[in-house]
Formats: structure tokens, C-alpha cells, sequence
């Protein structure tokens, strides 16, 4: 077991792939001679060389579209988006091409390409280099939607990814790259795509998060734990689309109370798509209305500081909910 950052266990687990399967490469802006703009490829050209660490134009519509085309042509392409903000002009490439291309072809080609996406708030990036846009993806079918929020989980998963026949958005919060370690076993290893996963167990309440939110969410049920002797249930989503349901509705069915966190804006978020399917489902195990917290509805993360403290849920937030939702 070694002890890694989130971000060196996406470029460790980059690093594996490329050494074990030839087809596995990389393109994106400033990738390879940088390292890329928060170091997740540092090394990685000068270990497998520039045609297959590829520092690409600033155009995301070509990074993807290039991709796709390779990923029909047997490659295993590893593109990455620097910001998730800057996704827009690959959207067509990915939801008309990428996520259709199995169906449109009754099954007899698949598209095994991951996007590696940089995406969240809550690091003074403003405007431009802060939005959480998952939801823009796990509306379309054929796309699975990743989103991992410890160092584990995050290397796993990516191999996993990598490896799978299907197009995968992977999304990475900048806020995790540095700030979560944990031990991450140096054999090698994946983790289910597709899956959740019951980070703490608890028989009070349920709470449902992914991504950065999660650690907050892991707080708050501490903070829950230690001042109100209240035993809050974890459950990381890990893959948005297609969701493991039967994961949150099993705990939910236990606790009889759920409240769900994310960092996306409020209206159409994952969050309502979750709350759809308890009250669809397990609406007879309910003894409190389901809550969210949420980003707002605004359009981009603030710049200013206190600003941006207001868009982002907190631990104090979750902590909110959690104890209204157990006041029922």
C-alpha cells in the first residue's frame, strides 16, 4: 500500500494503463510538455513519448471528435478536457456521436474512449474555470458518468474506464487533487463502474453524495455523530449514469429519511433525479420529506470569496439538513 493524493492516483493509474495496453493514449492542452495544468500527466511524455502523450490545440471539439475516431479504429483514447467549462464544443461529438454510436449500430461498434474532465468550485477560479456540468451529461443515454471522490476510488475507477468498451466521462474535482489522501494498494486493481459504494454506515438518516461534496458530506456526518449522537449513512454514488439505485434505496429503507448533496445547480440536478426515484419507490419507508442541498440557481460560480462560500454547500448546510430531515 502506498499513501497517495487523488491526483497521483489518477496519474498512476494513467501511467499502469499506458504500460499495459499500447492502444491506451492521451491528448489534451498542455498534457505533455507541462504535465498538464494541475500535473495529473507530469512525466508521462517523456516515459511513453509525444505520439502517444498528445499536447493538443485549444479546441475541445477536435481533442473529442479526433478521439472518437480513433476509439472506432481500435485505439483506447484517454482525451482530456482541462476545465469542465470549456466542454461545449465537444458537446456534439459526445452526445450525437460517442454516446450513440453502439445503438446506432445495433451493437457491432462500440467507442472505448474516456474524458478525462476537470470540473468544481470552491478555489477562486470564477467564472470560466468553475462549473459543475455533470448533469449536461448523465441526461443521455449511452454515456457512463463517473465522478470519485477519494484517492482509491479515483484510480480504480479510471482503470476501469479506460478499459471499458463504452464512452466515460470522468470527472475530477480540482478541490480533491491535493487535499484527500489515503492508501491505495500497488497491485493492480479497478473498481466496478456503475456501482456505489456505503461509505459510513449509520441507521438514522441517509445521505447522498458524490465527488468532493462527499467528504463534506463524510463531515457533517461526523460532526452529526460526535454532537448529536446521530448515526448518518453514507452512500457515494461514484458513477452518476447509470445510477446504482438499488444501493440508496436499500440504505433508504433502513433509515427512512434521505437527504441528498451535490454541487450542480439546484433545478434538474442529479439530486432530483434521486429524490424521483425514492418517492417512486420507496415512498411507503419514508417518515420525512426528502431534502437537498444544493448549488444555487445562478448562472456560473461567482468570483468573489464570500460569493462563492454562498454558492457552494458546506458542512453547516449538510449539518442543516441532516437535523431538519431527523426532526420528522
Amino acid at each position: 500500500m502506498a499513501v497517495m493524493t487523488y491526483i497521483d492516483a489518477i496519474t498512476s493509474a494513467l501511467r499502469e494503463e499506458m504500460a499495459r495496453d499500447e492502444r491506451v493514449f492521451m491528448i489534451g492542452e498542455d498534457i505533455g510538455a507541462m504535465g498538464g495544468v494541475f500535473k495529473a500527466t507530469k512525466g508521462l511524455q517523456e516515459e511513453f513519448g509525444s505520439a502517444r502523450v498528445i499536447d493538443s490545440p485549444l479546441a475541445e471539439g477536435i481533442i473529442i471528435s479526433s478521439s472518437i475516431g480513433a476509439a472506432m479504429a481500435g485505439m483506447r483514447p484517454v482525451p482530456e478536457i482541462q476545465f469542465a467549462d470549456f466542454i461545449a464544443p465537444a458537446m456534439d461529438s459526445i452526445v450525437e456521436q460517442a454516446a450513440k454510436l453502439r445503438y446506432r449500430s445495433a451493437g457491432t461498434q462500440t467507442c472505448p474512449l474516456t474524458v478525462r474532465v476537470c470540473y468544481g468550485g470552491g478555489v477562486g477560479g470564477g467564472l470560466y474555470h468553475s462549473q459543475t456540468n455533470t448533469s449536461w451529461f448523465i441526461h443521455t443515454p449511452g454515456l457512463i458518468v463517473v465522478a470519485p471522490s477519494s484517492p482509491y476510488d479515483a484510480k480504480g475507477l479510471l482503470k476501469a474506464a479506460i478499459r471499458n468498451d463504452d464512452p466515460v466521462l470522468f470527472f475530477e474535482h480540482k478541490k480533491l487533487y491535493r487535499s484527500v489522501k489515503e492508501e491505495v494498494p500497488a497491485e493492480d486493481y479497478t473498481i466496478p463502474l456503475m456501482k456505489a459504494a456505503v461509505k459510513r454506515k449509520g441507521s438514522d438518516v441517509t445521505a447522498i453524495s458524490h465527488g468532493y461534496m462527499l467528504q463534506l458530506t463524510l463531515q457533517a456526518a461526523e460532526k452529526m455523530h460526535k454532537e448529536q449522537g446521530a448515526e448518518v449513512e453514507v452512500i457515494d454514488l461514484r458513477t452518476l449514469a447509470p445510477l446504482d439505485k438499488d444501493t440508496f434505496l436499500e440504505s433508504v429503507a433502513r433509515t427512512s429519511r434521505a437527504v441528498v448533496v451535490h454541487e450542480a445547480n439546484r433545478t434538474l440536478g442529479i439530486g432530483a433525479e434521486i429524490s424521483a426515484i425514492i418517492a417512486e419507490e420507496a415512498f411507503d419507508c419514508l417518515d420525512a420529506p426528502i431534502a437537498r442541498v444544493t448549488g444555487p440557481d445562478i448562472p456560473a460560480v461567482p468570483a468573489s470569496p464570500p460569493l462563492e462560500n454562498f454558492y457552494m454547500p458546506s458542512v453547516e448546510r449538510i449539518v442543516a439538513a441532516l437535523e431538519r430531515t431527523l426532526e420528522y
